[in-house]
């Protein structure tokens, strides 16, 4: 089986040192194609406007400067000869890819890519409590149980427009003892902010951060799953379609165009 490896978090980071941990207790056929530098959050971007440069690191080891799906993109059509991959790895991420974050995960974003050139692909992501530079993850956990859920996922199988989504608690592996089937969840509050500050020179920018805020996640949710200590997998695909409300809409939209009502506007 051949397997390529993929991450957002960059070349040299330890959760791809992780991932391959993973791949290679499956397959000796392993190749990595990841971003030059870090990609968190680049979500499914294209590089369309700047040439994308590859450095080869070994016979089987690329950095792109790219994004995860650049990088996917390159592997499958130039960079690795006698046919497609078998199954596309991407991660382990450096954070939990959860809820409603999975539209912004680059990690994801790599699965997705793959999933699109026609090959089984599984999104990995290492939860974190916190994400100071200081913590470490506990990437022994996704190590020790992530070859027996990708096998196991192989040998069950899913449809071709679907991806997996492996999201491990921040726990150590033996406070780990299940395994849950998850929908994507929703939290119950806001996690990102900006904050303003001003350099030298006293001109203004704006920095990204995150809150530690905790949701209530519903039962069922890959976000109770893992605040439970339960290693989650979600079946995601790219249809964002809204069924319910595709139907309600048929009923007073369709044929020809609406004109505007100005007593919408103006209050009558």
């Amino acid at each position: 089986m051949r397997i390529l490896l993929t991450n957002d978090d960059g070349i040299h980071a330890p959760g791809l040192t992780a991932l391959e941990t993973i791949a290679r207790a499956l397959s000796d056929d392993v190749w990595i194609c990841a971003p030059e530098y870090e990609q968190s959050g680049a979500s499914r971007a294209l590089t369309l406007s700047d040439p994308i440069r590859v450095r080869r690191l070994d016979e089987r080891r690329f950095a792109v400067e790219g994004t995860p799906t650049d990088c996917v993109m390159m592997a499958v059509q130039q960079l690795i000869p006698g046919g497609k991959p078998d199954l596309v790895l991407s991660g382990v991420n450096r954070g939990q890819n959860l809820a409603e974050d999975v539209t912004l995960s680059g990690t994801v974003a790599g699965a997705i890519e793959g999933m699109a050139l026609g090959i089984p692909s599984i999104a990995l992501s290492q939860t974190m409590d916190y994400f100071h530079d200081e913590i470490v993850a506990h990437w022994e956990t996704a190590e020790a149980f992530g070859p027996g859920v990708v096998q196991r996922l192989l040998e069950v199988g899913w449809p071709a427009d679907v991806i997996m989504n492996v999201n491990f608690p921040a726990l150590p592996p033996e406070d780990i003892s299940a395994v849950e089937v998850t929908r994507q969840g929703f939290r119950d509050g806001h996690l990102r902010h900006m904050e303003k500050r001003s350099d030298l020179r006293g001109r203004d920018y704006y920095w990204m951060g995150f809150t530690a805020k905790p949701s209530t996640p519903a039962e069922g949710t890959d976000l109770r799953a893992v605040y439970e200590g339960r290693i989650s997998v979600t079946p995601l695909h790219i249809d964002l379609t809204h069924h319910e409300t595709v139907h309600k809409l048929k009923g007073v939209l369709g044929g020809a165009p609406p004109k505007i009502s100005k007593d919408i506007w103006s209050g009558a």
